[in-house]
């Protein structure tokens, strides 16, 4: 049973969209955890006489608390990583409370995915299957027989808009960066490059994490574009430079100095869901009367309510469940 608000309910568990308590904050100590905050941010700008709109993020604290979170291993961390850092870049478009939805759903093993970033630049989503079954050790990190056949659906609700829009297309390439870049390219004719990048040590700790989005605008050059496409696809390993502490700006810089970047602004980017426990205890009460009743009858408690989009626990013992139930009761029955 789903709500409006994207919860859903099933036996002894319940799943929300909707504060969140982080695990385990990146960094060992306040001084390493406020510079890595200060260090997690995309940076706007514009080269090649403002045809080309680019953004670039650093992301290692985003997906280092992602993947605590989540209790991911390398391989999760990879895929649900890289599409975290795609949907930040995909956001940093958006205004006022606008917020964008991408969505995987595909047949091979990871069997999809849902990331969530908005104009805060604050990113939530989760992977549909954990861990991702593995029967053999991974020779490279292409990742495409994981994904198998499926689909990509963009959704972007606006705070101007009336209805949300969504796009979808199949995914083509089995990999995050070149199906969201086919999205653009075939969704809205927008001609796009996307590199995402997560660096492990040898350990499996992340200890980089980048990426950076190209747009050609409507009045570009097209013969610039190919030579744009082979830099991007040259480029060394953003996760590797931002361990390595190069700045977003020096990477741009560097590699694409001759269309002359100027920097437009920058903002945070984070890890962060607002599911509370007041607002999940609303959206309880949608729940059938069956399943109340199970509940109440067989436990166990307590009661174990989970968010999908940040793996964030709210207990609640009988005696809470007793008093949801007697508000719902009293609230008139809402049989499914």
């Amino acid at each position: 049973m789903a709500s409006p608000d994207g919860y859903v309910a099933s036996g002894l568990k319940t799943y929300c969209t909707l504060d969140m308590e982080k695990r385990k904050r990146f960094g060992n100590g306040l001084k390493a955890q406020l510079e890595a905050s200060a260090r997690d941010r995309a940076h706007r700008f514009l080269m090649a006489d403002g045809t080309i709109r680019g953004v670039v993020i650093h992301g290692t604290r985003m997906i280092n608390e992602m993947r605590a979170n989540h209790g991911l291993g390398i391989l999760e961390t990879m895929v649900l990583g890289r599409s975290y850092l795609g949907v930040g870049l995909m956001a940093a478009e958006l205004k006022g409370a606008s917020r964008i939805v991408a969505k995987i759903e595909c047949s091979g093993p990871i069997r999809g995915l849902v990331v969530e970033g908005n104009a805060f630049g604050e990113v939530r989503g989760y992977l549909f299957q954990v861990p991702i079954p593995v029967e053999k050790p991974l020779d490279d990190f292409d990742l495409s027989s994981f994904f198998g056949a499926g689909v990509l659906s963009v959704t972007r609700h606006l705070t101007d808009a009336k209805d949300a829009f969504t796009g979808q297309v199949a995914l083509k390439y089995g990999n995050v960066a070149l199906d969201l870049a086919n999205y653009y390219l075939e969704s809205e004719q927008i001609p796009t490059a996307f590199r995402l990048s997560i660096q492990f040590d040898r350990k499996g700790d992340v200890i980089g994490a980048g990426g950076l989005l190209l747009q050609a605008l409507p009045e570009v050059d097209a013969q610039i574009l190919p030579g744009l496409e082979s830099r991007v696809t040259d480029m060394p390993s953003l996760g590797h430079a931002f361990a390595d502490e190069t700045t977003p700006r020096d990477v741009v810089d560097s590699y694409f100095g001759a269309y002359h970047p100027r920097f437009l602004g920058d903002h945070r980017v984070e890890f962060m869901c607002h599911c509370n426990r007041d607002r999940l205890e609303k959206l309880l009460t949608l729940m059938p009367t069956e399943e109340w009743l199970d509940i109440l009858q067989k436990g166990p408690f307590p009661l174990e309510v989970r968010c999908h989009h940040c793996n964030t626990p709210y207990y609640f013992n009988k005696p809470q469940i007793q008093r949801l139930y007697a508000q719902r009761t009293a609230s008139g029955p809402r049989q499914r």
